[in-house]
């Protein structure tokens, strides 16, 4: 049986440039790892800021092994710790997408993810939906995957990652103050309805005229809430337990799915 996963959120305002934004993750990863955390878990576009422009995102765009990876994985390393952030990815032929990526404790890049659900006039100003649909990968024994913001607010991509065998989703978000009914309703929801943990690591404070709305959260796979942040800047530490995962998914429901009956419904 892998072992328990010790994992951090941090919720965090937007720094006002990158150098800066890599300053205040070095900083942060090095108190989760004091904590105990194994892992940390970043907001979306966390290392440049979110609503900066479309002109702004395509200039510090990078792809997925530039300087900004470079740097977050001479953090996980000097550190020991794995760190899940968002950032702009380039695209040649096209806007950024708007990407997350998963480092080992060893700077090695694991995954990379694209969300493919955009929302709003500022989403879909500034980027190019992800091609893909979220894919699990392997770390320490647990098997993971990601997903940016809006992706959790749709039922398909947590249960495709279900269905490839994920035991937890890491989300790094930019949620609006408006939309608290994702931390308070959708979060358990997903959690439970997939029998995964849902960790979901918000922004806050303020960038332009949007206010983020905190309430960072991690449920387990029962819907409960074993950690959430309040409104300000936040470090929540949580331990995801092997054991209560197996324990919560003996009376799944995943197994009585009927998708002879509704498949053709989702094309």
């Amino acid at each position: 049986m892998a072992p328990d996963l010790h994992l951090a959120i941090w919720q965090c305002p937007y720094a006002a440039h990158s150098t800066e934004a890599l300053l205040l993750l070095d900083a942060t990863a090095a108190q989760a790892r004091a904590q105990g955390a194994d892992l940390l878990v970043c907001p979306e576009m966390s290392l440049t800021g979110y609503q900066i422009g479309a002109d702004a995102v395509a200039a510090v765009a990078e792809p997925a092994d530039g300087a900004l990876a470079q740097a977050v994985a001479d953090i996980a390393r000097q550190h020991g710790i794995a760190i899940a952030y968002g950032y702009p990815e380039q695209r040649p032929d096209g806007k950024p997408y708007n990407a997350a990526q998963f480092v080992d404790e060893h700077g090695q890049r694991l995954a990379n993810y694209r969300k493919t659900q955009l929302f709003g006039d500022t989403d879909r100003a500034q980027f190019s939906p992800g091609p893909q649909a979220p894919a699990v990968f392997g770390w320490r024994g647990w098997q993971l995957g990601l997903l940016v913001c809006y992706d959790i607010e749709f039922p398909e991509p947590a249960r495709g990652l279900a269905l490839q065998g994920a035991d937890v989703i890491l989300v790094p978000t930019a949620n609006m103050v408006e939309y608290d009914e994702v931390q308070q309703l959708l979060l358990p929801a997903r959690a439970l309805e997939n029998r995964v943990f849902v960790a979901y690591a918000n922004a806050c404070g303020s960038e332009g005229g949007t206010t983020y709305g905190g309430l960072s959260t991690v449920c387990d796979a029962m819907g409960r809430v074993l950690a959430q942040a309040a409104r300000t800047e936040a470090l929540e530490t949580v331990t995801l337990s092997r054991s209560a995962l197996q324990a919560d998914r003996a009376a799944s429901q995943l197994k009585d799915r009927r998708p002879d009956l509704y498949g053709p419904l989702a094309r």
